[in-house]
């Protein structure tokens, strides 16, 4: 449920925020009081401009694209605020066919009679049926209604294309801690949140961020729950109590997030499937970004699993991309699945040791010239070359030969000899050392 519904409506549909919960009363009501998202309303945006009490030359259809908290219903409400137009909020949860239609028709009518313009939001557009979209279209081809829908996932994926090549796909970013901090302070002092009333203590206000996780609307409730223990300052204690767990100890920017990190990827290295999931547990339960744990991930596939098993770099960025779609909380079910695969993978580092040689020796000097047979014939330089050192021999094609193999010199003269890929004997990378032996047999490398 959104919190909207937890205010009372005016004669235009907008929210009542008398005595409404705390998250409700602090939503901005001025352009200038929304957090996190300069990039969609400087001055001359679209956005800005829909929000604009004229709206000149702003979409008629616009899909607010990110994660919970964040301002996307803000946003809606100050479309329809600014611009003095009716405002309809519907959930793609419980909203039919029917029940849009109405809406859409009763917009109309407020037009035809000179009435008001309506926005209408829609939450959790993607999920939406493809009949519901359909009825959709009519509505924003002739503007009858301004929509405005929000969702948490890609709509590439859940929106039919002519609804969405009728609208404007809007991004919109995560808010940072500071935003978060920004948020709290005025609450605490703006007379529509405690008005200068409660103070905030360090500690606290530091959980209270880490367990907020970039959503606003949480970090108002949870500092609205911890208030009403009735203690000022409000202490780290009372925000604990609030929301029922233990605020852990760790800073994002301090010692506390490399040395948990650290712990991570060794445990995971070490195969360690349990203390992986420990670590991973509490990087979430301190509010680290799931992003960055997901990134993390796919360098540990790379470079400790490596081709022992080619499948936990699959694993590792499927997860990065589907938290970066889903969001938490049900990223950290994601994150897990890609740890337990990461952990009891058999490991090799040859792959990460092969380019950092390889890369030792460029730097140092050893590189050498092309052999001309692999050079690009279409250059004059080469032919001239392949002339001058009579070493004019053909580029053996490796699909006619045996094998797909063609025995042949690729290296350059001076690393003649090198080595770089030295594979293990650990899982899939076997089959690759069995494999390799037959290839360097036929190169002649042997």
């Amino acid at each position: 449920m959104d919190l909207f519904e937890s205010a009372g409506r005016d004669a235009r549909g907008l929210p009542d925020f008398a005595g409404a919960p705390l998250a409700v009363r602090m939503r901005p009501r001025t352009v200038e009081e929304v957090l996190g998202q300069d990039h969609l309303l400087r001055p001359g945006q679209p956005l800005r401009r829909l929000i604009e009490p004229d709206g000149r030359g702003a979409p008629s259809s616009v899909f607010l694209w990110g994660p919970p908290g964040i301002g996307k219903t803000t946003l809606a409400y100050l479309v329809a605020r600014q611009g003095e137009r009716e405002f309809v909020e519907i959930s793609a949860v419980s909203a039919g066919v029917k029940e849009l239609r109405d809406v859409i028709a009763q917009a109309k009518d407020r037009l035809v009679t000179g009435g008001r313009e309506t926005v209408l939001f829609i939450d959790e557009v993607h999920r939406f049926s493809k009949t519901q979209q359909d009825a959709l279209l009519p509505a924003v081809e002739n503007r009858w209604v301004i929509l405005i829908a929000a969702t948490t996932e890609n709509p590439s994926f859940s929106v039919i294309a002519p609804l969405l090549s009728r609208s404007l796909l809007l991004t919109l970013h995560p808010l940072s801690a500071d935003d978060i901090s920004e948020l709290l302070s005025r609450a605490l002092a703006d007379p529509r949140g405690f008005d200068g009333t409660r103070e905030l203590a360090d500690d606290a206000r530091e959980a209270l961020i880490r367990l907020a996780g970039n959503d606003a609307r949480r970090s108002l409730t949870i500092l609205e729950a911890a208030a009403g223990a009735g203690h000022n300052p409000i202490t780290l204690a009372d925000v604990e109590e609030a929301v029922d767990v233990y605020a852990v100890r760790y800073d994002r920017a301090g010692d506390q997030h490399y040395d948990v990190i650290s712990a991570f990827i060794k445990s995971l290295r070490g195969s360690d499937v349990d203390a992986a999931m420990h670590y991973l547990a509490r990087m979430l339960e301190a509010g680290e970004d799931p992003r960055f744990i997901a990134r993390r991930l796919m360098i540990s596939a790379a470079e400790d699993v490596g081709m022992a098993d080619p499948s936990a770099l699959q694993t590792a960025t499927a997860a990065a991309q589907s938290v970066a779609l889903v969001g938490m909380p049900e990223a950290r079910i994601i994150l897990a699945e890609a740890v337990v695969h990461l952990a009891t993978a058999p490991k090799s580092n040859r792959s990460y040791q092969a380019i950092n040689a390889a890369i030792a020796d460029v730097r140092a000097g050893k590189i050498g010239a092309v052999p001309v047979h692999l050079r690009d014939k279409s250059v004059k330089a080469s032919r001239i070359a392949a002339e001058q050192t009579g070493r004019n021999a053909e580029y053996v094609y490796a699909h006619d030969q045996p094998g797909a193999i063609a025995r042949q010199q690729y290296l350059p003269d001076e690393l003649i000899d090198a080595r770089y890929y030295q594979p293990t004997e650990r899982g899939f990378e076997a089959k690759i050392t069995q494999r390799l032996a037959v290839i360097n047999g036929v190169l002649g490398k042997d």
